[in-house]
């Protein structure tokens, strides 16, 4: 209440100076700014005093000593607040940690248990091949074959039968056996027909222009006759402006007709025959 009576007081004061002269102090009065604040907070403190009775030195002190302890009670029970929150934290953690460790015993038991049962095996098994050897080594001994015994009789007859290094007839006759299966292979493989690499050509007969007889320039192709040579399917296509190309197939043998002969050949019908193209050429 003080401070806005102080405040009206000094409005009122400035008022008459304002309806006086248009200056800058009526742009600064209408601002919330506040200039003389130290005044106001004195006249606060001396209103306060004067309700209260004059504050004695004792009482500052006291007022100052009950803040002060205030504080500190705040700050411990923040520190015990923290304190209690650790204990928490340390306690989960250790409990955390416990945990852990048994399961880590319960591994460890149970990886001994395992390599105690690979000893175990591995024992048994080295132990085995010995067991195994024993009856082996017990068993009744391989008889042996009999020997023939042959009796020598001394006498000058039984040595000249006695053939030491073989006969010659034994050789002449694996030879002559030799040759006979030789020579019934080769008349095998002689009665067999032998393999004729063949291919499928396709051609492109160009005529001069549209005015050309198709008719008559097929006939010209086909008359050409050679061995290996074997004239197929043909069609007409057409090629632009009325023109039409005569596209025709045969099958040739390899070593006997080439392309190079087809296209001589044909080239040589002048009247009606522009150009030959190998369209495609497949093996067969």
């Amino acid at each position: 209440m003080l401070k806005l009576l102080f405040r009206q007081r000094t409005l009122s004061s400035i008022m008459p100076k304002q309806s006086a002269t248009m200056s800058g102090l009526q742009c600064l009065a209408t601002e919330n700014i506040w200039f003389d604040k130290q005044r106001y907070d004195e006249a606060e403190r001396r209103f306060y005093e004067g309700v209260n009775g004059p504050s004695s030195p004792q009482q500052q002190v006291k007022t100052a000593l009950q803040q002060a302890k205030g504080r500190q009670q705040k700050r411990q029970h923040r520190n015990s607040s923290s304190h209690a929150g650790g204990d928490q934290e340390l306690v989960s953690r250790m409990k955390s940690l416990e945990l852990e460790n048994q399961t880590l015993h319960k591994v460890v038991q149970e990886m001994r248990a395992a390599l105690q049962k690979l000893e175990s095996r591995v024992l048994i098994l080295e132990k085995s091949p010995v067991a195994a050897a024993v009856p082996c080594a017990k068993a009744a001994p391989v008889q042996a074959a009999p020997v023939k015994q042959v009796k020598v009789e001394n006498g000058d007859d039984d040595d000249d039968d006695i053939d030491l290094f073989g006969s010659d007839d034994d050789d002449e006759e694996a030879a002559r056996i030799k040759q006979e299966r030789v020579d019934a292979y080769a008349a095998k493989k002689a009665k067999k027909p032998a393999l004729i690499a063949k291919s499928s050509i396709l051609l492109d007969v160009k005529p001069w222009d549209d005015e050309t007889d198709m008719a008559q320039l097929e006939q010209c192709v086909r008359s050409v006759q050679m061995d290996g040579l074997l004239w197929g399917a043909s069609k007409l296509v057409p090629v632009g402006y009325g023109i039409k190309k005569l596209q025709i197939n045969c099958v040739v043998e390899d070593d006997k007709v080439g392309t190079d002969i087809l296209e001589e050949e044909i080239t040589k019908f002048e009247d009606f025959v522009q150009s030959v193209d190998v369209a495609a050429f497949n093996k067969i």
